[in-house]
């Protein structure tokens, strides 16, 4: 047989050690998992609200709002209505500047989060909501929707379950009165 020439040689090392690198190469990150859900945002969302029921024979608590806050909020609501969602993120936005710590406000504006296509934030901010809130009532009710539609976004069907089920621990019925 004759001599291969040093060229060729060289060649035929470095496609071989091509092939090789090809076929012990780390695998890639394991592709994002396809969501769990089946609406869209908007319908996300008003499953959250309705999640929240009409409250009727339970307890809910209603802090006192601030007027700038609430003009804020209503600002929020007339802008999502006309679908204008990054408008109405950064109107609940300056209202958490002024009031930081308030459950509702977090919960209106991770809802807002979901509509603007953010579910990272919208779980962020319904988690940050519970752990402010009073952890019963309708509110809860809602952060915990939430935290079930961001878990279905992210194709975690265990987490959304158990989100699921925590809307029912939220259900408090008032003290009895005499």
């Amino acid at each position: 047989m004759p001599a291969m020439p040093a060229m060729s040689r060289s060649i035929c090392v470095l496609v071989l050690a091509g092939l090789a690198a090809c076929a012990s190469a780390p695998e890639p990150a394991s592709p994002q998992r396809p969501s769990l859900a089946t609406e869209t945002p908007e319908q996300m969302v008003a499953s959250i609200r309705a999640s929240a029921g009409d409250g009727e024979g339970e307890l809910a608590v209603q802090p006192l709002r601030d007027p700038m806050v609430e003009d804020l909020r209503e600002e929020a609501q007339r802008l999502e209505a006309q679908r204008r969602h990054a408008d109405a993120g950064a109107a609940l936005d300056r209202a958490i500047e002024i009031v930081p710590d308030d459950p509702a406000l977090l919960q209106e504006r991770a809802e807002v989060a979901l509509l603007e296509g953010d579910p990272a934030i919208a779980g962020a901010l319904a988690e940050r909501a519970h752990s402010l809130g009073a952890q019963v009532g309708p509110l809860c009710r809602r952060h915990w929707a939430t935290i079930e539609k961001v878990r279905l976004l992210a194709a975690d069907a265990a987490g959304a379950a158990d989100a699921k089920a925590r809307i029912e621990a939220c259900k408090l019925a008032p003290p009895p009165r005499y």
